[in-house]
């Protein structure tokens, strides 16, 4: 994206042509509506960058199929020559060059632009061509979504004036013309170049079918050039004219276009070679996941004080147009406001709208065409007053921050205390906050552009938040997605037929539709090629129906970006999903659905009572919940804040956040039975996310990290000497990646696993945990890790021969009777004062512990779980204490 330097942005609007009420498509459902077929088309315009184009940066979706387009914009164009001024030679071939640069750049993007003319030729502060509205023939789909004509009569190229007009709702056409080429523009840059000579406009003040008939008995004429100078009185003036500068004109004003150059032929016309030699070829910027080295052209000045010399303080200048407009907009910009202001758009009393007469079949009569459906042509600068004025206290050094530096997270400017107070507000207002967004924009960008060097600081700051405007590119750096993934994308075959085709076929018309973007026709076919090529890449997998929806977050956040939308969804399955999409997957749901029971014990024991009760188990909810990660669940707004947690925990954090939705239903749940539960769970209720995220990071502190173990987990990774990953912590690291050893976890059987209420945790956690050694506990600090209690539900004579230091005896049969019930007395009072820890369950013979787990639940004793292999499994670590004998 381009930096703003001297330019404005700018907003246009046009109306896409409406379609019929009462028609459906071949699939039954809704026609969609054309403006947000031009919606999705847009979006690839956003990525062409050049210096002779102008940016394009969004596209908002009005009321009546009104659609506002921004993009870069000057106040000065090429048709200001024609006031009174007056373009040398050298100034018509400079111009002529730089469009045809702009015109070669579109025609090797696949684009035409067909609108050129003076006043969509804009020229910057230093006079040089920026090519305007360049895209909206792309996005109309060569004009069949509007009902106006794309382009200006006096430019249009003679085949295409022949064509005629086209509509897709006209009967009398059968099929519509083929799309314009590049050779139409190279005729519009002739007559614009004609009248940048002549000084004066072409074809004025006569009917619009005087001046196409005009253009097309050109044809019988010899000399074009001649002719219209002769038509227009200014045939002494363009017999004055160089002689390349003549020749271009005649080029460019040929009629037959199979005689008619390129822009790519012209540019290689000895005419330029005076002038190409000025010109360095433009070279398209590394992207950040590419094989090509991102410095490799990178340029320094001889003395690197010039890098600091205070010119201009106008910092906002020098950020990407695209974050000055997603400022703009968080400090209070909007588009219809300023277009009614200029009365671009105006509204008409409803009941000046009604017809005169109205048949049964409802066609109607008497009301003329409202004229503010027509294309208004003018484009409205945005001022950016109120956003300077709002940033005016961040101070110059905030623009670059230091990354080394220990207060860099902290945002910088004459008002730290208020951002400082902040980072404390809701995510919802941060996000909304202009400042603050300025100051993480800034600071995620330099730190993505470094890296995978900086990952780990990637991964530091996200545990802030990440700024919207980059959460695609900080969602790929947090699953350490690096390398060409173009190539790698574009090797798979996304086109031969599969049987699969059929399902995501049904599928995609029904995943996250309301979303204007992924329910674009553009949309369907960017997720048909993603999930394709992911069915395609992993031949052990199959798609499974929910696979749309977790494709969802991904495509929308990368939808210019295939490429990287399939990494970051290759990278994610593996972590969070790992063999889910089996063709036969039920025992590894069986064995997740079990643990998240265990879990949802672990955390609220007595939600776990009545549920288990009422016989609602998470088979009959859970299931789509963690097959999709809850995004069948969520709008797509929830799940990028509740990612952007998941995506810094490991793979047990999903069943932490499975808790954090059921404790927020707690009460509706605890007060209803079955058929109650099932109708809840049909229509979800509204969830708090930031208080789901808030409380699953809780939850996830206090849960053990071997207390999730399961079997069919991923794999521990090969290790790989990563001096720039983040350095694994207790809760970043996956507990499957450890090393396996004599004190880890032993696979269960999945009815045993069932069998047990309370989950088990390993030897080595439960060392890790107490911080325990052969001298005894470390005093050292646990550094959050989860306050836990060791139960040794041994005989005291037991108990008494070695013991794990810091444990208390409660012996089986001192604190339940044979019913299970709990019994008053010292034993159950010392449980009692540990209610709120983690309390982990030793015993001889794992089976007794089970039960006496299974006790504690029963009477609600939360944070219970069991150590799994019992005493014996810590016999030969020599960490057992034995109590000193009294004198």
């Amino acid at each position: 994206m381009k930096l703003l330097k001297d330019a404005q942005l700018g907003a246009s609007t046009f109306f896409a042509s409406p379609l019929p009420h009462d028609v459906c498509g071949s699939n039954g459902l809704p026609l969609t509506p054309n403006s947000i077929k031009i919606l999705g088309r847009f979006q690839i315009l956003k990525t062409i960058t050049h210096p002779r184009l102008c940016q394009y940066v969004d596209i908002s979706r009005g009321k009546h199929e009104r659609l506002i387009v921004v993009a870069e914009h000057y106040a000065s164009n090429l048709g200001d020559f024609k006031q009174g001024k007056t373009a040398s030679p050298e100034k018509v071939l400079q111009i002529a060059y730089e469009v045809l640069e702009g015109l070669e750049f579109m025609n090797k993007q696949g684009l035409v632009h067909r609108a050129l003319s003076t006043q969509n030729v804009l020229l910057d502060c230093k006079g040089n061509v920026n090519l305007a509205k360049f895209g909206l023939y792309h996005m109309t789909d060569h004009g069949a979504d509007v009902d106006f004509p794309i382009g200006y009569p006096s430019y249009l190229a003679p085949e295409v004036i022949a064509q005629g007009s086209f509509h897709p709702s006209d009967p009398s056409h059968d099929e519509a013309p083929l799309p314009s080429g590049p050779k139409s523009d190279v005729w519009s840059l002739g007559i614009l170049l004609f009248e940048l000579c002549a000084r004066r406009r072409l074809l004025q003040n006569i009917e619009i079918s005087e001046k196409l008939k005009f253009i097309l008995t050109l044809g019988c004429m010899d000399d074009i050039v001649t002719v219209l100078a002769e038509e227009h009185g200014c045939l002494d003036i363009i017999k004055e004219l160089p002689e390349n500068v003549l020749e271009l004109l005649k080029k460019c004003l040929t009629f037959l276009p199979s005689k008619r150059p390129t822009p790519a032929g012209l540019l290689g016309d000895p005419l330029f070679h005076g002038i190409s030699c000025l010109y360095t070829p433009f070279q398209k910027p590394v992207s950040l996941f590419s094989s090509s080295l991102r410095c490799a052209n990178l340029q320094l000045p001889d003395d690197i004080a010039d890098l600091c010399k205070d010119e201009n303080d106008d910092y906002l200048s020098e950020r990407g147009i695209d974050e000055v407009y997603h400022l703009w907009c968080l400090a209070g910009g909007d588009l219809e406001k300023e277009l009614t202001n200029k009365e671009i758009i105006r509204s008409k009393p409803p009941v000046c709208t009604l017809p005169n007469f109205v048949l049964e079949d409802g066609e109607s009569f008497g009301q003329g065409r409202d004229r503010s459906f027509l294309l208004d042509d003018t484009t409205v600068t945005l001022s950016l007053c109120q956003l300077r004025n709002r940033l005016k206290d961040v101070a110059g050094e905030a623009y670059f921050p230091l990354l080394e530096d220990q207060q860099s997270g902290l945002p910088q400017s004459n008002s730290s205390n208020e951002l400082s107070t902040t980072v404390m507000l809701p995510l919802i207002i941060r996000e909304r906050d202009t400042e603050y967004q300025l100051i993480r924009i800034i600071l995620f960008d330099r730190l993505l552009k470094a890296y995978p060097y900086k990952k780990n600081l990637v991964c530091k700051e996200a545990r802030v938040d990440i700024p919207p405007l980059v959460r695609g590119l900080a969602w790929a750096a947090l699953l350490g997605i690096e390398g060409d993934i173009q190539a790698k994308y574009d090797s798979i075959d996304k086109d031969t037929p599969i049987p699969t085709d059929r399902q995501i076929e049904v599928d995609i018309p029904r995943c996250h539709q309301y979303d204007e973007l992924l329910s674009s026709p553009e949309g369907h076919i960017k997720f048909r090629r993603v999930l394709k090529a992911w069915v395609v890449s992993h031949p052990d997998l199959v798609y499974w129906q929910g696979l749309d929806s977790l494709c969802a977050p991904f495509l929308y956040l990368n939808f210019n970006n295939e490429a990287l939308a399939y990494a970051c969804m290759s990278a994610f399955i593996p972590k969070y999903l790992y063999n889910f999409f089996l063709k036969d997957n039920s025992h590894v749901i069986q064995e997740y659905l079990t643990v998240f029971s265990q879990m949802i014990a672990f955390h609220d024991p007595e939600l776990s009572n009545h549920l288990n009760e009422i016989g609602f188990i998470p088979d009959l909810y859970a299931i789509p919940w963690f097959l999709t990660m809850f995004t069948h669940v969520f709008p797509l707004h929830k799940i990028f804040h509740l990612w952007d947690t998941l995506l810094l925990g490991n793979s047990s954090f999903p069943f932490c956040i499975g808790v954090a939705i059921l404790q927020q239903l707690r009460d509706r749940l605890l007060a209803n039975g079955f058929n109650e539960c099932i109708l809840l769970f049909s229509d979800l209720p509204e969830i708090d996310i930031e208080r789901c995220v808030r409380e699953s990071i809780n939850l996830f502190c206090w849960t053990p990290k071997s207390a999730t173990y399961r079997q069919h987990a991923q794999p521990p990774k090969a290790s790989a000497d990563d001096s720039f990953g983040k350095a694994a912590t207790y809760f970043s690291s996956d507990y499957q990646d450890m090393a396996k050893t004599d004190l880890s976890r032993e696979p269960l059987a999945l009815a045993d696993l069932k069998a047990e209420f309370s989950p088990r945790i390993s030897a080595e956690d439960l060392i890790d945990l107490c911080e325990l050694s052969v001298a005894g506990p470390s005093k050292r600090n646990k550094g959050g890790k989860p306050k836990i209690i060791a139960v040794d539900i041994r005989s005291m004579e037991d108990f008494s021969r070695g013991h794990v230091s810091g444990s208390v005896n409660v012996p089986f049969n001192s604190v339940f009777n044979s019913d299970g019930e709990l019994v008053q007395c010292p034993a159950s009072g010392v449980l009692q004062n540990y209610r709120g820890r983690v309390i982990v369950i030793i015993s001889h013979a794992v089976k007794s512990a089970v039960m006496f787990a299974a006790h504690l639940v029963k009477v609600n004793m939360s944070r219970v779980c069991i150590l799994d292999g019992g005493i014996s499994r810590l016999n030969p670590t020599g960490l057992l204490t034995v109590p000193s004998p009294q004198i």
